[in-house]
């Protein structure tokens, strides 16, 4: 029986290969948490108001910290992904084919030097504010400007707010050029 060679250059390519299978689940399943949000959203405050009780808005702030979350964790994978591509696969399939290192997976740095990135970042990061955090906050205010509200819904009702506002800082945090968290994708 024959054994068949595999050279490092194989074994990255198919790390390569990989990786970006993965990065494009992580982008599919990202996007598609907007979605579910703004379904969830919808589906709350419609039944709120036809059983005309805002305790159940009260929904919104937890279900919108996780998927919010959730959207974030992936958009970072996403990005690591890309800069392990750029900064370590990159770098050594170049050296074993004796190729210059911008020669090798040039989409993934031919992308970043678009002239409309940063506009495009930091409309992103307003979509993701006003999605995760703003519809949330904007359901707590609701919540409080009415009358009857009870001791403990309002206790609730102050650490949900302090849980979107924690994920809004994460958010901007995370969001390229204002922070240094990382967003590269």
């Amino acid at each position: 029986m024959a054994e068949r060679d595999v050279t490092v250059g194989q074994l990255l390519l198919t790390e390569y290969q990989t990786i970006k299978d993965e990065q494009k689940t992580r982008i599919g399943f990202r996007d598609n948490l907007l979605y579910v949000t703004l379904t969830v959203v919808a589906a709350v405050i419609a039944a709120a108001a036809q059983a005309r009780r805002t305790e159940m808005l009260l929904a919104l702030p937890p279900v919108c910290v996780v998927l919010g979350w959730t959207y974030l964790v992936n958009d970072q994978k996403i990005s690591a992904i890309g800069a392990y591509v750029r900064a370590e696969l990159a770098p050594r399939l170049a050296s074993l084919a004796q190729a210059e290192e911008a020669a090798v997976f040039r989409w993934e740095t031919a992308h970043r030097g678009d002239a409309r990135r940063v506009s495009r970042k930091a409309a992103q990061c307003v979509v993701d504010l006003l999605a995760f955090c703003v519809v949330p906050l904007s359901a707590l205010v609701v919540y409080w400007a009415a009358t009857g509200l009870s001791a403990g819904l309002l206790v609730l009702s102050a650490l949900e707010a302090a849980a979107v506002i924690g994920l809004g800082v994460y958010i901007v945090q995370y969001a390229v050029p204002f922070g240094t968290g990382g967003g590269e994708g």
